[in-house]
């Protein structure tokens, strides 16, 4: 592909040599409007060299004229790779501790092919095909764990590994796109008004870095979307400019040139952003290498660049993960060898890579993994359909309260033939952020505005 011609692109009336400053005219008009930014401040400091205080000049707004300011906003815009950078929140030490990922199981997981009471006899009749193996793991209060979690084993013993049986909502239908959309709004479209339930916890945490919220993935979840600028990636190392790789660092400059000393909103969130394109940058710099003993493989690529982004200091306090393949119509496949099982075992390994990875830093994080709804009761050709009363898993830095959380009223009485909800989904989510984070009640009930949380004991 030939390069950009300047033929047809009209040059800046005050620097007629732009060609000279990149390959391509965005570039090269950005570092024009920067370099013309320069030379007026420096004009505007000469003319106030006498005042006593040179800071008074700037913030009375004579360091950058309003023409100066627009124009460079216009070229920066199309420099930039992404809108992120000027919705980034600035750049303080946030005001909570800690890190919540919530890991998404797209398809509807089967939580009775996750953990199951043990010898029921409900489960005995209606799924025969999909009962848990003799090589299940124990749980509390009479239930069983499937084997593929045996990677997090260490954790279970440890009090750090716990499930959430029968959670569901009324507003969950059995639509994979109108439940996964509910459960990542915490609540219908027009209750949030389109805002992920993440976003809104982002609110109660503080002010924090670029890294505060982020998505790992190619597209932001619906969780994420907000107020709060969160930043969508596959890895550390595609957070950079646009533009021509020998012109980056003086494009970045002039950037930085643009929008300091300007006295507006927008200065703080381009400076972060720049900052953040910073800290990318330092720790694509090198390989990452995991600790010793650590490979990730799978869904376990995506924790690893948030082992990354944890243990460089980047500040993550609410992430997201996405893992499709959970929608099992047919040959589930529950125990050891099945395609349920493996799907299963590859999150577990993940899981269990990332905490071991990250030392003494998994003390501040809690994963949670959910999905849109549970399936039913019933076995169907080997598999399951749509159904409710799903499963939320927790692996947590701090101590739980128990290896089966929540309440469990049995299955005597299905909800045509459903787990019936005895835990209500969004009361769930606010209870494992509210134990993470110390949030009171009413800074969760905020972030589900329709629902009246009702507090969970989650945490040891």
């Amino acid at each position: 592909m030939e390069k950009t011609v300047y033929n047809s692109f009209p040059l800046h009336p005050e620097c007629p040599d732009v060609r000279r400053l990149a390959d391509n005219p965005a570039e090269a008009l950005l570092r024009a409007e920067a370099d013309i930014v320069a030379a007026e401040n420096a004009a505007e400091f000469d003319r106030y060299r006498t005042l006593e205080n040179l800071e008074e000049a700037q913030q009375d707004g004579r360091g950058v004229t309003r023409r100066t300011f627009v124009a460079g906003a216009a070229a920066t815009a199309t420099a930039l790779a992404t809108a992120q950078f000027v919705t980034t929140s600035a750049s303080f030490a946030a005001t909570k501790t800690g890190t919540l990922i919530h890991v998404f199981l797209y398809g509807g997981l089967d939580g009775l092919s996750l953990v199951a009471p043990d010898n029921d006899p409900v489960l005995a009749k209606a799924r025969p095909d999909l009962l848990l193996g003799n090589d299940s793991l124990a749980l509390g209060r009479g239930f069983k764990l499937t084997s593929a979690f045996k990677p997090l084993e260490k954790w279970l013993t440890a009090g750090q590994l716990g499930f959430i049986p029968a959670v569901s909502d009324e507003r969950l239908s059995r639509s994979h796109f109108q439940a996964a959309d509910a459960c990542n709004l915490g609540g219908l479209p027009n209750e949030t008004g389109g805002r992920g339930w993440l976003d809104g916890l982002v609110d109660n945490l503080g002010k924090g870095t670029a890294f505060r919220s982020v998505g790992i993935g190619s597209t932001l979840p619906r969780s994420l979307v907000g107020n709060n600028g969160a930043l969508s990636l596959n890895s550390v190392g595609s957070l950079r400019l646009n533009g021509d790789e020998k012109f980056r660092a003086a494009t970045e400059k002039a950037i930085k040139g643009l929008f300091t000393g300007i006295n507006h909103p927008v200065e703080e969130a381009v400076q972060e952003g720049m900052g953040a394109l910073a800290t990318a940058q330092k720790l694509a710099a090198k390989p990452y290498q995991p600790a010793a003993g650590v490979t990730y493989e799978g869904v376990g690529r995506a924790f690893q660049q948030l082992a990354q982004l944890i243990k460089g200091g980047a500040n993550v306090r609410v992430a997201t993960v996405g893992m499709g393949g959970y929608d099992t119509h047919e040959n589930q496949g529950t125990r050891e060898g099945g395609q349920l099982h493996r799907r299963l075992n590859e999150l577990a390994s993940a899981m269990a890579a990332f905490f071991t990875d990250l030392g003494p830093k998994a003390a501040d994080v809690t994963i949670m993994v959910s999905s849109e709804f549970g399936r039913r009761v019933g076995s169907n050709t080997g598999g399951t359909d749509h159904g409710h009363g799903g499963v939320v898993t927790l692996l947590s830095g701090k101590k739980l309260a128990g290896s089966l959380l929540g309440t469990w009223n049995g299955l005597d009485k299905l909800d045509s033939g459903d787990v019936p909800e005895y835990n209500n989904m969004f009361n769930v989510y606010g209870a494992v952020a509210q134990g993470r984070f110390g949030l009171t009640n009413a800074e969760v009930d905020k972030i589900f505005p329709r629902q009246k949380y009702a507090p969970m004991k989650l945490y040891a």
